[in-house]
């Protein structure tokens, strides 16, 4: 199994973004920790520094499992903002691989780059006008094809555990939940 990458940005969820990493170790992926910066270092929406395991390696990306965008702003502006970071969402799309974002991240990063044109997705409600070309449902969390798309804060695990169902299975995902009394 490739490594997953949950990227991070001043102004990210600390809900979303580490609840998806708790959750895909509990499972046994590999998930790594990158910042957007040069340092490793940043600071969530609520004041939590988080050292992540890697500054900003675009090499690192090439190979990835998943790309995962948690939510919170200025967060998700942060990430929209890197463009080498959007040009590596868009190619691993284009390749069919597993892209996933969550609360403000899906309409802010993916609506704009064209990543949601025709799919069903969600998104943190009053954020719909950025989800160019998809179909929102109201839902915690929605997969089409190789992209899950989560609400907010509230589906973190919902959605971490939709990734991890993706990745290694059901029973797998099941078991994780179980584990964590979900």
């Amino acid at each position: 199994m490739r490594p997953s990458y949950v990227m991070f940005a001043d102004g990210f969820e600390e809900i979303e973004a580490l609840t998806v990493v708790d959750v895909m170790r509990r499972a046994g992926m590999p998930v790594v920790t990158m910042s957007i910066y040069e340092t490793p270092e940043a600071i969530g929406a609520h004041g939590v520094t988080v050292v992540a395991d890697e500054a900003f390696n675009p090499d690192l990306l090439e190979d990835a499992e998943w790309l995962i965008c948690p939510g919170g702003m200025p967060g998700a502006t942060n990430l929209a903002d890197n463009a080498t970071l959007c040009e590596i969402l868009k190619e691993q799309d284009e390749k069919g691989e597993k892209i996933a974002a969550i609360c403000a991240s899906p309409s802010v990063i993916f609506g704009p780059l064209g990543l949601l044109e025709g799919r069903n997705a969600v998104c943190y409600p009053g954020m719909e006008d950025g989800m160019e070309g998809a179909q929102v449902l109201n839902q915690p969390v929605v997969v089409d094809g190789n992209i899950i798309t989560g609400m907010g804060p509230a589906s973190a695990a919902k959605f971490a555990l939709a990734i991890v169902s993706n990745t290694v299975g059901e029973d797998v995902a099941n078991e994780v939940a179980a584990g964590m009394l979900l």
